[in-house]
């Protein structure tokens, strides 16, 4: 302290100040989020997903039954990934060329569109909450780099297929093959695997039985692709 007074330009010791404490502080977090969110990651590879945040937010009683992927019609794989991420075998979590696709159209007014994979709608449905903003991008990005790396296709479609919204309160195509057909997704024709596909987008507005205008034609549209996913291996990731 005497060295202190005599030289003033010179620094004090002691306790750090406050911006070095922030920066501690926010670093330790940081720190701590990266662990958690790896950790969280590694258990649900191998454990089913029990509950998510949208799940937990839904003002609607809600229904969902785990099932193993070998347990859903592979024409239910196909459907979704003809109508929701044509590329799933062939990105690595991100289909570039449809977010700057998104994004043109949204400079050009109406409706927000996105440009969200099967993997980034895995990572947000599993780990984050709905809506936008950069924070939740930002872990959406996050997370689906993760699960991309730990998981791997054929894990990020089965919780896909199981968390995804399906209906009103509805979680997951068995939960969906159930309530809207009476019986499990195992058995899917193809037809009503692309019907409960064309849904996904707009869970809480589109019906599935009695649909009609876009989402029929949506519908069916999915269900004419269905032939070409698989036999154009389009979803060779998901079985190879």
């Amino acid at each position: 302290m005497l060295e202190h007074l005599r030289n003033p330009n010179r620094p004090a010791t002691g306790r750090p100040g406050p911006v070095r404490r922030l920066g501690w502080l926010l670093a330790r977090l940081i720190a701590a989020f990266l662990i958690i969110s790896v950790v969280q990651v590694v258990i649900y590879k191998f454990v089913p997903v029990p509950i998510t945040l949208t799940m937990l937010m839904d003002d609607h009683p809600i229904t969902k039954d785990w099932t193993p992927l070998s347990d859903i019609d592979r024409d239910m794989v196909a459907a979704v990934i003809s109508g929701e991420d044509g590329k799933f075998c062939l990105h690595n979590g991100f289909d570039h060329e449809a977010m700057m696709q998104a994004f043109r159209r949204n400079q050009k007014g109406g409706r927000i569109r996105g440009g969200s994979t099967i993997s980034q709608q895995t990572a947000k449905n599993v780990f984050l909450w709905q809506g936008g903003g950069y924070l939740r991008k930002g872990l959406e990005a996050w997370y689906t780099v993760l699960i991309e790396t730990i998981w791997g296709k054929r894990r990020i479609m089965e919780v896909y297929l199981n968390v995804a919204e399906t209906g009103i309160g509805t979680y997951g195509v068995e939960a969906g093959a159930q309530r809207y057909y009476g019986k499990s997704a195992r058995n899917l024709s193809a037809v009503e695997a692309a019907r409960i596909a064309a849904v996904l987008p707009l869970p809480k507005q589109r019906e599935v039985n009695g649909a009609g205008g876009f989402t029929r034609r949506h519908g069916n549209a999915i269900a004419r692709r269905v032939g070409v996913v698989k036999n154009d291996a389009l979803d060779a990731c998901v079985y190879n």
